[in-house]
Parts: C-alpha cells; sequence; structure tokens
C-alpha cells in the first residue's frame, strides 16, 4: 500500500489551483475518444455500449514502455502472471486466465507463444497507436478464445509525407547484474521507424531490439532468476489508397527470441547440479486485407493473416546436451465483415444498424523430441473452426442504445455451438457540466480447447515438472454479466463504479494431482477440465484533473473466485489489485509519472500455500530538449519489491530495482 499512499501524497503536494485550460485534459478517459473493439466499429467511448479501457499513446511516451507487457502493467484489474520456466507474461482479466483472454493486433489473433497463451512480452511498440481493453465475454464479434475479454493493440496510420522516430535506452539492475558491477548495464533496448510515401501509396519500415543479461540475485551465482535473453521484430507495411473511401494494406513481419535460463538443483547430499536451457523462437506473421466505404454508408472489411511460430529448446547439464526439443505452430485467419449505414425513423426517435460477418480459422501443431514425434502416431494435428455472427443495434434517440448479438461456430472437432451477447448504454443525465453513462451487458462465451492444451507437451523438467496436454478436454462455457457507470464532471474528472460476474463450466487448468514420471523425481502435470467455477467483483476508478500541470488517476479491483465443485478459492487469483497514477508538468518541457501498484496475497497451490501481497512504484522523467528531441530517465519498481527466490510459492515481482537513462528523436512529420 505503500505506493498508493506515495502517489496520493505527491498528489497534495504539487495539486496547483490553476483551473483554465489545464494541460493534463487529455488524461482524463478522453470521452470523445474513438475506439473499435467492444462492438468492431468506431465509437466514442462515452457512447460505447460495450465498456472499453484504453492505454493511449501519451500514457505509452509518459511510461516509456518498451512491450506490450510493459503498456497493460496500469490497466485497472489486469494481473500480469509469469510464465514458469521462461521470461515470459501471460494476462489475466477477472479472474479468467491467459488461455481466455483473446490478443489481437489491429482485430487478428496472435498465436499463443508458450502453453496455450499469447506471451505479451514478446509484443513490441513501435508502431502502436493505443492499446484496447474490453472485460468479460459481452461481445459476440470474437467467439472462440474471448471468453476473459479481449485485448486489441492497434496500430497508427501511415501519414502522407516523410517521418519516423528513433529512441534508445540503457539500464542496470544494480547489484544483481551477472557482471557484478552495480553500475554495469544490464539491458539495452533501441527502436526505429521510418514513414514515407504519398496520398495513394505509403511504406513503413520498423525495427525493435532488446537485450537483457538478466539477474543474479546471489553474487557470482549460477541461477538467473530473469532470464538472459535477446528479442528482435522487423515489420514492413505497405498501403494502398485509391481514395478516400477505401483502402489495401499488406504488411509482414519477423519476430526472434534467444533466450538461455539458468538453474542450479539441489540434491541429496548438499551437491548442486547447474543446468541451463537454451531456446530459440521465431515468429513469422503476414496480414493482408483492405476496408471500402461506399457513398450510401455500407462498409466491407477483408482481413486474413498467416502465422507461424517456431520454438527450440536444447537443455544442458554437467554430462552435456540432451532433450533437442523442436515445436511449431502454424495459425491462419480470414475475417469478413459487412457494416450497414444508420437508418433513421420517426423523427429521429429510433435509429438501426447492423453489422455481421464471420471468421475461417485453422491451427496446426508439429512436434518432436530428438527428432522423432510426440505427437501420438502422427507428424501434426490440426484444427479449423468456422464462425459467423450479427449483430443488430437499436438506437432510442441519442440516450439510450441496445445491441443484440448472435454467433455461431462450428468447429470440426468438437461440432457446432450457438453463443449470445446483449448489451445496453444509458445516457442518465447530461448537462452542461455533467454526464452519468449506464452499461449493462451479458454474454455467453466458449472456448475450444486449442492444440497446446490437448496435445503439446511443455518441458520444463530442468524446473522438476512438465506439462502435458488432454485430448480428453471438453469445450469452456461462460455466462458473463458487466454492469459499469460513469460520472463525469467537464472533463476533469470521471468517476467509474462496476461490478461483473462470471460463471464459468468446465474450466481448463493444469491438475493439482501429481504424478511422477516413471524413470526420474519429475513431477507430471495435466490440463483437466474444472466442473464449475465462479469469479464476480467490484471495481471502482477515478481520472481527477487537480490543476493545470496536475492529473490523478486511482483504480480499484476487489474480486472473488470459487471452485463450484470442492469451495475453495481458485489458485493465482488475488482478492485485491490496486493500480495509481500521478502526472506531474513540472515545466512546459518537463513531465514527471509515477506509477503505483498494489496486489493482495494469493492462493498460490491447491494444498493452500499463500504467495504474499506486493507492491511497486515506477518513476519516469521526460524533458524535451526540443520538440524533435527528448530525454528520458527512470526507475522501475524504485522500492525494490523483489520475490524470495527460496519460496516456491512466492509469485512477487523477479526483478528488483531497475534504473535507465534513453533518448528520442523525431523526424520529418
Amino acid at each position: 500500500m505503500r505506493s498508493l499512499l506515495l502517489c496520493g501524497l505527491f498528489a497534495v503536494l504539487f495539486a496547483s489551483n490553476a483551473l483554465s485550460a489545464p494541460a493534463f485534459a487529455k488524461d482524463v478517459a478522453s470521452l470523445d475518444q474513438v475506439v473499435v473493439t467492444g462492438t468492431r466499429a468506431e465509437r466514442s467511448i462515452i457512447d460505447a455500449p460495450v465498456r472499453t479501457e484504453v492505454v493511449t499513446r501519451q500514457e505509452l511516451e509518459r511510461t516509456h514502455a518498451r512491450s506490450l507487457k510493459e503498456a497493460l502493467e496500469n490497466v485497472s484489474g489486469l494481473q500480469l502472471r509469469e510464465v514458469h520456466g521462461k521470461a515470459g507474461y501471460e494476462v489475466s482479466l477477472q479472474g479468467l486466465s491467459g488461455e481466455q483472454v483473446l490478443v489481437l493486433v489491429d482485430g487478428l489473433r496472435v498465436s499463443a507463444s508458450t502453453g496455450s497463451k499469447v506471451d505479451v512480452s514478446q509484443l513490441t511498440l513501435t508502431e502502436v497507436e493505443r492499446i484496447e481493453i474490453v472485460k468479460g465475454a459481452t461481445s459476440a464479434q470474437y467467439g472462440s478464445a474471448a471468453m476473459g475479454g479481449v485485448i486489441n493493440v492497434i496500430t497508427r496510420d501511415i501519414s502522407p509525407g516523410f517521418g519516423g522516430e528513433v529512441r534508445g535506452d540503457i539500464g542496470s539492475y544494480g547489484n544483481q547484474n551477472p557482471s557484478g558491477d552495480r553500475i554495469d548495464i544490464g539491458r539495452r533496448h533501441a527502436r526505429a521507424r521510418v514513414d514515407a510515401g504519398g496520398d495513394a501509396l505509403r511504406l513503413r519500415l520498423s525495427v525493435d531490439r532488446l537485450e537483457s543479461d538478466g539477474i543474479t540475485p546471489v553474487y557470482g551465482g549460477w541461477a538467473r532468476p530473469a532470464d538472459e535473453v535477446d528479442r528482435q521484430q522487423y515489420d514492413a507495411r505497405l498501403e494502398w489508397h485509391p481514395s478516400s473511401n477505401g483502402r489495401l494494406y499488406l504488411q509482414g513481419g519477423r519476430f526472434t527470441e534467444d533466450g538461455i535460463s539458468r538453474t542450479s538443483e539441489g540434491f541429496p547430499g548438499g551437491l548442486q547440479v547447474n543446468q541451463s536451457k537454451t531456446e530459440a523462437i521465431v515468429r513469422d506473421r503476414y496480414v493482408a486485407g483492405g476496408r471500402w466505404v461506399w457513398p450510401g454508408g455500407f462498409g466491407l472489411q477483408l482481413n486474413g493473416v498467416h502465422e507461424t511460430f517456431s520454438d527450440d529448446t536444447l537443455k544442458f547439464s554437467p554430462d552435456g546436451a540432451y532433450d533437442d526439443r523442436y515445436a511449431e505452430m502454424t495459425l491462419s485467419q480470414v475475417s469478413l465483415q459487412l457494416d450497414s449505414p444508420y437508418y433513421d425513423g420517426f423523427g429521429g426517435r429510433l435509429g438501426y444498424s447492423y453489422q455481421m460477418g464471420g471468421d475461417i480459422n485453422h491451427e496446426s501443431l508439429r512436434q518432436t523430441k530428438d527428432g522423432v514425434s510426440e505427437l501420438d502416431d502422427t507428424d501434426r494435428v490440426s484444427r479449423r473452426s468456422d464462425e459467423i455472427f450479427r449483430q443488430d443495434t437499436f438506437f432510442l434517440g441519442d440516450v439510450m442504445e441496445l445491441v443484440l448479438g448472435l454467433r455461431y461456430q462450428d468447429d470440426l472437432d468438437f461440432g457446432s455451438h450457438l453463443a449470445g451477447s446483449a448489451g445496453a448504454r444509458w445516457h442518465l443525465w447530461r448537462g452542461d457540466n455533467w454526464r452519468t453513462t449506464a452499461r449493462l451487458g451479458w454474454g455467453q462465451g466458449y472456448r475450444v480447447p486449442d492444440l497446446k492444451e490437448r496435445f503439446y507437451l511443455f518441458d520444463h523438467s530442468q524446473l522438476g515438472y512438465i506439462v502435458i496436454g488432454n485430448p480428453e478436454l471438453e469445450p469452456e462455457r461462460s455466462q458473463s454479466w458487466q454492469m459499469n457507470t460513469t460520472f463525469s464532471w467537464r472533463e476533469r474528472w470521471v468517476l467509474e463504479l462496476g461490478l461483473f460476474h462470471n460463471a464459468l463450466r468446465n474450466l481448463i487448468q493444469i491438475d493439482a494431482e501429481n504424478d511422477p514420471v516413471p524413470g526420474g523425481p519429475v513431477l507430471e502435470y495435466q490440463y483437466e477440465n474444472v466442473s464449475r467455477a465462479m469469479t464476480r467483483g467490484a471495481t471502482a476508478g477515478l481520472d481527477w484533473v487537480l490543476g493545470s500541470r496536475v492529473s490523478l488517476h486511482l483504480n480499484h479491483t476487489w474480486m472473488e473466485t470459487e471452485d463450484r465443485a470442492t469451495g475453495q478459492r481458485l489458485t493465482r487469483r488475488p482478492r485485491d489489485i490496486s493500480r495509481a497514477g500521478l502526472n506531474i508538468g513540472i515545466t512546459d518541457n518537463t513531465d514527471v509519472t509515477l506509477r503505483g501498484r498494489y496486489q493482495s496475497n494469493e492462493l498460490a497451490n491447491s494444498d493452500g500455500a499463500r504467495s504474499p501481497a506486493w507492491h511497486a512504484l515506477d518513476v519516469s522523467l521526460t524533458h524535451r530538449v526540443t520538440p524533435a528531441f527528448s530525454l528520458m530517465a527512470g526507475v522501475d519498481n524504485l522500492l525494490d519489491t523483489q520475490r524470495d527466490f527460496a519460496d516456491a510459492m512466492d509469485f512477487s515481482p523477479v526483478t528488483g530495482r531497475f534504473i535507465y537513462l534513453g533518448v528520442r528523436y523525431g523526424f520529418g512529420n
């Protein structure tokens, strides 16, 4: 809680009485900002019937975020969980884990990178305009894999002319630098982007690279709880704008990650054995599509993505290399969407529009160990799913909006399923200074177990365990209710209160039963369906412009969870998550940003072990030397909160205090 108290103290000390033309008005969740994720159509935040949270471009700049993981750290109620056995993170929303949260880039899926989760630390921010978050299964347009919600990364448009950006930063982990030198550079990051073109044809090239040496809690020790990694991302995008009514695009990109994890295992008699694992990841992603709007108001979108993700690991012990394991996953998706114009009736008292479309999805998995397939007498497994949806929107004047959605899914392995959703938005009160808006949403979630959960062998035997797939898994189902009320005053402050309830059936989790693998001390875990489960809670948030140079953001999420079969709380779901943010304009050219996080203790396993509560505080500073050139500095985890590495049930932050310096230079447009 100290981080929240510090943020409140700074608010009191720096609050200004100036009330005119606040420079930080845009920090209050700009109610006229356009979002697209909740309804797959452009709507302002205040008018959108599905509650959508936004991480803005300004927030990304202030916090110097380098990856999607860092960009999401301060989102209300969102939990980032470390992926066991590698340097990665998954997202949990409203108590539903990374398997149930759909991650998109411009509305198109990203393949799971480990287990059956998307590793959000692997997604860079070189081209990102904003990030939109929808919680719960209240939108019918996304279907399978969106039970817990949707995270949609929106890339920025390519403007005519010539322009771009170059930035870089270096930092130190202090006395946990592997070199043992406190002032050594333990992490290096650089990225660059160039846009060029005219009114019709435009091109963007971008590159991002991050190198981290990891950390060594014990000087001279072998183990590195944070892996040594080298991540690189390359992208090229070509756009053709034949007229103001439409555009076509083609994009290709490659992501690579080379990592080394090091562990030191204890054996009877005090013997310590040093082990390591190398991992080479390659993701190739190709996207193409376009959008066209006819003069009558009809709009058509056609988009497609093909992604290949490969993961090659090799383990080492004092006796040499072993377990050369290779996995290759492919993802293909084609998405079609038709938007109708707005139909006006009864003198503007009743309006109507509709949206319909569909998705064709295909996935495949190949896995070998030492060149031999591990997939039950076959070299590759695959699945296909065809989905169609329709959404009808009714407008009762400019006060109320009702949205009804239906989605049909036909999976070649699990058959067909129909899921519905309904949402309502009501402007309760709108005056010259006040606006009050209420939203109510309901949706049916349905998720087919993916190929990794059914067949993949997630091998971390060097850490003492493996996770194996279960081909007998059943699809997950849910009923999701969301309620939210927003109060705003002159765009100087916005107060939000919300409730949520998710009833889950056949929830897929790693089985708590451990069976020794024959021939060794390694524990075996398997995916299993939990018969019934529940998550519910309440949220409260406040955005407040305190003066011409100061703005404050506070939010808290309280959550209860239960395995209905046992009555026990679900593991890895903390009861309380708090976020606090403070933006201070020291001068016209110098900004200081504080971001505080608090998370209560959580049930770590079914035996009752608990991970302790923790808090963290980040501080960042940006100084604009010229409109084009800026200096950056900051301290992540200023309070140096870090887990006890001797306690396997402690899930507090892995890395302690990290200090960095950086520069940014923009050119052209």
